[in-house]
């Protein structure tokens, strides 16, 4: 089964909210397709593009850019004229369109954070999660040399995957299992969720949406609710809301699982109610 066919099903699944980050259009490792196949999926009153959508700090150093990245653009258009209402809020990779914060092109809006207010009346912060992170804000040399890493890593993945795939094994992300077994990483991750948090109860909302670490998650942290969208490099993730203010995360390697063992379509979730 491939992923279109996963992906595509009869008819669209209406949903209040879907919210996807770190897709890095622009750059190689970016799983344009399988993101083009999962917005078909749905008909959402609005989607929230959380930052990292468009990778500006790869684009500098040359164009890559295929037509699977404008078949992204494209749908996400398509979703706009037919009444979703876009947000983009932007990320440390897509800053530069900071300075057009606060523009609105019909359908579409473009800010540095908002506010979501679910079904079923709880706010949520929504913000990609680079303000948070110290060493993107005071050690941007330190941001860099940490994304050529963290792209050595996805090369090496593309190698390894290949010779996997050649012998009838499934995708394993190296740089997702060093991410959840190297202490520092592990303590990364516990530090900014634990401050995105923290900013969630001095504002008195009831959690907070954000990307940024390549690390989906539901759970509580410190008092509120902490969602991340993960991302569209490795593991391919994101939130949806549906209509009674459910709010799920979707993994396709899940689905993909599901659907091979059960032979069914429908996307395997986590749930917060």
């Amino acid at each position: 089964m491939t992923s279109a066919q996963l992906a595509t099903p009869s008819r669209k699944q209406r949903v209040r909210t879907l919210w996807i980050s770190d897709v890095h259009l622009g750059t190689r490792d970016c799983q344009a397709e399988h993101l083009s196949a999962f917005l078909k999926r749905y008909q959402a009153d609005k989607v929230y593009l959380v930052g990292d959508i468009i990778d500006g700090w790869k684009l500098r150093g040359g164009m890559y850019w295929p037509q699977a990245h404008t078949n992204v653009i494209r749908r996400l258009l398509t979703m706009s004229k037919r009444g979703t209402e876009v947000i983009y809020v932007t990320g440390n990779h897509d800053e530069f369109l900071r300075r057009y914060s606060k523009l609105i092109l019909g359908n579409i809006h473009l800010v540095d954070e908002a506010e979501h207010v679910t079904a079923d009346g709880r706010r949520f912060l929504v913000i990609h999660g680079d303000q948070f992170d110290v060493i993107t804000r005071y050690h941007r040399w330190l941001a860099f040399l940490g994304d050529s890493a963290y792209e050595f890593t996805l090369t090496l993945n593309r190698w390894l995957n290949h010779w996997r795939a050649k012998y009838g094994y499934g995708y394993w992300s190296l740089s997702a299992y060093l991410k959840h077994k190297v202490k520092s990483a592990v303590n990364f991750i516990s530090d900014f969720e634990e401050a995105i948090a923290h900013e969630c109860v001095k504002r008195g909302l009831d959690g907070v949406v954000c990307g940024h670490i390549h690390h989906a998650e539901i759970r509580q942290v410190g008092g509120v609710e902490y969602l991340n969208c993960g991302d569209w490099v490795e593991s391919c993730t994101a939130l949806i809301e549906h209509l009674d203010g459910n709010i799920e995360l979707f993994r396709l390697a899940d689905a993909h699982v599901q659907a091979a063992q059960q032979g069914i379509r429908e996307p395997v979730s986590e749930t917060v109610t």
